[in-house]
């Protein structure tokens, strides 16, 4: 068992949702934090929270998206305690628009942060968690990396993407003492769908609102239970967690009927919301 009592952690997009519960519960168990996002107001807030608990916690503007960033981010890490022992990929984005109206930019966008954040997290770290008796990378992925719904299918796609790249990055870091751990949230109560980019919610809803509404009705884990299970699975050396039953029941359907799951996911959307506009 890993214990984060005086481990030294590192966790970005940590002032809101997952990475804020994150950064709660690991100060909570005498981590130091390294916390990264790039709403200034947001983060210096959470480390406020984290150093009332008695954390040693540092806060570190940074834009995930932007490679210079994430190495930035590391070298800060360096500086202060020798290197991180732990790194979690977190900070995420959503972007709502059918292919047909898919612009370059915001698909660029998305997957700057989404995914090449990621990689550029994993890139940075890497030499720092080498030094570590004990390492682990968290990359953040989640179930739509094996469930697609329309309008969000570069969201997929830079999910999948993380849980390729996961996998790979894992057998390279076969015999070494860093261990990789991949999530898979499904729905979680966080606010990235109020502040998703929005091109046309016309597939899936009448009004950004009912698309919001729909999804804070779909999203039944809290980022405080997410949080507490990704601890856990740090904490056993696991390498892949599935939170949530949705994720659970998901990824099963997917594994069994891998050309179906989707459209079923699909399907019981459409059938919730008709039920709602009844109701």
């Amino acid at each position: 068992m890993l214990v984060l009592q005086g481990k030294s952690i590192v966790i970005t997009g940590a002032a809101s949702g997952i990475g804020r519960a994150l950064a709660l519960q690991c100060a909570q168990r005498g981590a130091r934090l390294l916390l990264a996002d790039i709403q200034a107001q947001a983060l210096n807030s959470i480390v406020v929270e984290c150093r009332a608990l008695g954390a040693v916690c540092e806060p570190h503007i940074t834009d995930t998206g932007n490679e210079a960033a994430i190495f930035s981010l590391a070298d800060k890490a360096q500086s202060l305690w020798g290197g991180a022992d732990i790194i979690v990929n977190n900070a995420g984005v959503s972007l709502v628009a059918p292919v047909d109206k898919l612009t370059a930019a915001d698909a660029q966008w998305l997957m700057n942060i989404n995914f090449w954040g990621v990689v550029h997290g994993c890139r940075a770290f890497l030499p720092q968690l080498r030094t570590k008796p004990q390492a682990v990378i968290v990359n953040i992925s989640s179930i739509f990396a094996m469930v697609s719904v329309p309008t969000q299918s570069m969201y997929n796609a830079s999910k999948a993407a993380v849980r390729a790249f996961s996998d790979g990055l894992r057998q390279e870091l076969r015999g070494s003492g860093v261990q990789l751990l991949c999530v898979h949230p499904g729905g979680i109560s966080t606010q990235i769908a109020n502040q998703a980019r929005v091109v046309d919610v016309s597939l899936i809803a009448s009004s950004a609102q009912e698309m919001c509404d729909q999804f804070d009705f779909a999203a039944r884990t809290t980022p405080a239970q997410a949080a507490a299970q990704i601890i856990r699975a740090i904490e056993r050396g696991q390498t892949r967690l599935l939170i949530g039953a949705d994720a659970l029941i998901f990824d099963w359907l997917y594994r069994l009927f891998p050309t179906r799951a989707s459209g079923w996911l699909t399907s019981l959307l459409q059938w919730e919301r008709k039920r709602r506009s009844k109701g």
